[in-house]
């Protein structure tokens, strides 16, 4: 069979419609994406330059300022405790634990001065020795500033 020798594959003038729809349908998936919460608990960490880290295994414990009518929430585990379970929590992690444990404290700024101090006691009386706030660092080029 003899196949003519000037046939074109494509015959019709390119159509941009389909391609137009994938796009706009991408772009609806990609706004939609980001619109979705993303989980755990959104913190303002407070700003700092060079501070030192630890090599020590750490606990970790985040306290969020719930609002002006109720007091701090404490998170450990992943999981809303508090204060008086909170002292069980750090016992029960001290106690498995063979090397001296560092307490990593993510607290968020609008935490209080007596909360933080509260949670370095009840550590302290756990046998956590060293407590460490968490920090963000400033962004590049820029100092903090005392208030």
């Amino acid at each position: 069979m003899k196949f003519p020798r000037n046939s074109k594959l494509l015959r019709s003038p390119f159509d941009a419609a389909p391609f137009a729809a994938v796009f706009f349908l991408l772009v609806i998936f990609l706004l939609l994406g980001a619109l979705l919460p993303t989980p755990g608990l959104p913190l303002q960490l407070p700003l700092a330059d060079d501070l030192p880290g630890t090599d020590q295994p750490t606990i970790s414990l985040a306290v969020d300022q719930g609002g002006t009518d109720q007091g701090a929430r404490y998170f450990f585990a992943n999981q809303l405790v508090s204060f008086a379970a909170l002292s069980n929590q750090l016992q029960s992690a001290t106690s498995g634990s063979r090397r001296p444990l560092t307490l990593l404290i993510n607290a968020d700024r609008a935490a209080t001065c007596e909360t933080l101090v509260g949670i370095s006691l009840l550590a302290r009386n756990v046998g956590i020795t060293n407590v460490i706030l968490a920090t963000q660092p400033a962004p590049t080029g820029k100092r903090v500033e005392l208030p």
